[in-house]
């Protein structure tokens, strides 16, 4: 069992069973000195806090999910992608911050916790904005969570900065710099049109940014790697449970529609979970936890290109989503546009997540396959029309589980 610096047994998400009363201690003091944590500590591992943290997100990623599934059943590709990309950018940015801030100055003490719960509160009101900005742009109610969340957050930067003079320099910058874009994020809701994503893109670009000012120009945050990773890795099993839920509920709603469960239906959402569970696979084969640290450039492309591969898993439940509905005639679009609202964000998880591996890890390079197995998905999709659409998600499993067997060969080749 893992064991925490305060005293408390912590929870090992990822091994490590322990009692709900062991999981759920009370704060040993009320407040707490907001030092940088070692980052080298051992034993770090997520807090229980971190993990209802993260069930607040489940709400936002299964709407934003659902509101890109509505948005493809209306054969409006680009209306959904837009929409979904904006939303899910601000759902995962404020999940990356509050998770990098906790790896270097988690206290667990009293105005921590209210704090965090101020930032939960702002994740519900960010999600209860997301059919809005999907159904007409309006970006109002997810900019009113969004700065929620991030202005709570400045304020932890602040008290850091008060009580952590070694780590000012880069504290400070971060608490200024946040603040400044939530400000804009607030000014560009008067602006209208393609004014609004010109300055939405810009903001994007600024938010990005200020990581790396604060890192780089400051003092480097004792974020710990070992963390990072974990928290990473749970955020991606939270995406594949609302994918493995939406195919759930695809599967429900046909069936309550009066729909038989023939063998199509059967095939695709049996198809769905393989495909989740090679993705998974994929996904956990190896730990980036002792790479990260090696290069502080490089550590924020692999964070930031998680961006992509989150947002990729989430998309291929929407995609599911269409396809049943596509077999069960309860959408417009056709079988080969139904097969590509799968595809096409499984070819992105591969080359991201191949991308991110290969640098990451020592084994040699296999971007080679990586990419035919993208084109060979993208491919099995356009066949749709001639495989018919549930033996096209078959043959999408069957690619992804070869490429999968590929890598665990190589990495027991070069064990």
């Amino acid at each position: 069992m893992r064991v925490s610096p305060y005293g408390n047994r912590r929870l090992d998400v990822l091994g490590v069973e322990t009692s709900v009363s062991e999981i759920s201690p009370l704060p040993q003091q009320w407040r707490r000195r907001m030092a940088g944590r070692d980052p080298e500590e051992d034993g770090r591992a997520s807090t229980p806090l971190e993990l209802l943290f993260d069930l607040t997100f489940v709400v936002a990623v299964a709407l934003a999910a659902a509101e890109l599934h509505h948005a493809l059943a209306e054969d409006d590709a680009a209306h959904a992608v837009a929409g979904y990309a904006a939303v899910f950018f601000g759902i995962w940015w404020a999940w990356v911050n509050f998770t990098w801030f906790a790896s270097a100055y988690d206290t667990d003490d009293v105005p921590y916790r209210i704090l965090t719960l101020v930032q939960m509160g702002g994740v519900l009101v960010l999600a209860a904005g997301i059919p809005a900005a999907f159904d007409r742009f309006d970006f109002t109610t997810v900019v009113i969570g969004y700065v929620i969340m991030r202005l709570a957050l400045v304020t932890q930067w602040l008290r850091a900065a008060r009580e952590h003079p070694e780590g000012r320099s880069g504290t400070l910058r971060y608490a200024a710099g946040v603040t400044a874009v939530q400000l804009a994020w607030i000014g560009r809701l008067w602006l209208p049109g393609l004014a609004g994503w010109i300055g939405f893109a810009a903001l994007v670009a600024a938010e990005l940014g200020v990581p790396a000012w604060a890192e780089f120009a400051g003092r480097s945050t004792s974020w710990h790697p070992g963390h990072i990773t974990e928290r990473y890795g749970l955020f991606t099993i939270i995406v594949l449970g609302e994918v493995i839920s939406a195919i759930a509920i695809a599967v429900q709603s046909a069936l309550a529609a009066g729909s038989a469960a023939g063998p199509g239906l059967l095939t695709a959402a049996a198809g769905g979970l393989l495909l989740v569970f090679a993705l998974w696979w994929s996904y956990f084969k190896h730990s980036a936890t002792s790479q990260i640290r090696q290069s502080l450039p490089w550590t924020f492309v692999w964070a930031l290109g998680h961006y992509l591969v989150f947002s990729a898993v989430a998309a291929v439940g929407a995609g599911l989503q269409v396809v049943v509905d596509t077999l069960t005639h309860a959408d417009r679009v056709g079988s080969v546009f139904a097969a590509f609202t799968v595809a096409i964000p499984v070819a992105i998880f591969l080359i991201v997540l191949g991308l991110l591996n290969t640098r990451m890890s020592d084994q040699p390079t296999a971007s080679g396959p990586i990419l035919l197995t993208a084109v060979l998905v993208l491919a099995a999709a356009a066949a749709t029309r001639i495989v018919t659409l549930p033996l096209s998600i078959v043959v999408m499993v069957v690619l992804v589980t070869l490429l999968l067997a590929y890598h665990l060969a190589a990495a027991h080749r070069t064990a």
